[in-house]
């Protein structure tokens, strides 16, 4: 990693960290902003760990792009958490094989970058 991406990634870690400090909930409650924040910190710190290892610059790029992009909408939604994902038009195939593979890879194509590192459920 560069002294720049590092740096780069470092500062990002930080406002995630200032931003959960600060957060209020949308509703108001004094125990929504204490989950949220936990949220927060929590998410940062496991997928700042998850990425840690990283080498190739490219993937570094992706998803450094992906946090900045989760930070904005958290905050332009007043909303921590991932926005759901809808599925392509025929998107639960209940046979196997070609169709279901064909769905799978229209799914992971259609998945937005600020959910990149987040599993399906």
């Amino acid at each position: 990693m560069t002294a720049s991406t590092r740096s780069t990634v470092l500062s990002l870690y930080r406002r995630v960290i200032r931003i959960a400090r600060t957060w209020q909930a949308q509703s108001g409650v004094t125990s929504d902003t204490e989950t949220e924040r936990k949220y927060i910190v929590q998410e940062a710190h496991t997928l700042f760990r998850q990425n840690q290892q990283l080498e190739d610059q490219e993937l570094i790029k992706r998803c450094i792009e992906e946090c900045e992009a989760r930070i904005e909408i958290g905050l332009h939604y007043r909303n921590p958490y991932p926005r759901a994902t809808y599925l392509p038009p025929l998107g639960l195939a209940t046979q196997k094989g070609r169709k279901l593979r064909a769905q799978q890879r229209l799914r992971k194509q259609a998945k937005p970058i600020y959910l990149q590192s987040h599993d399906e459920t």
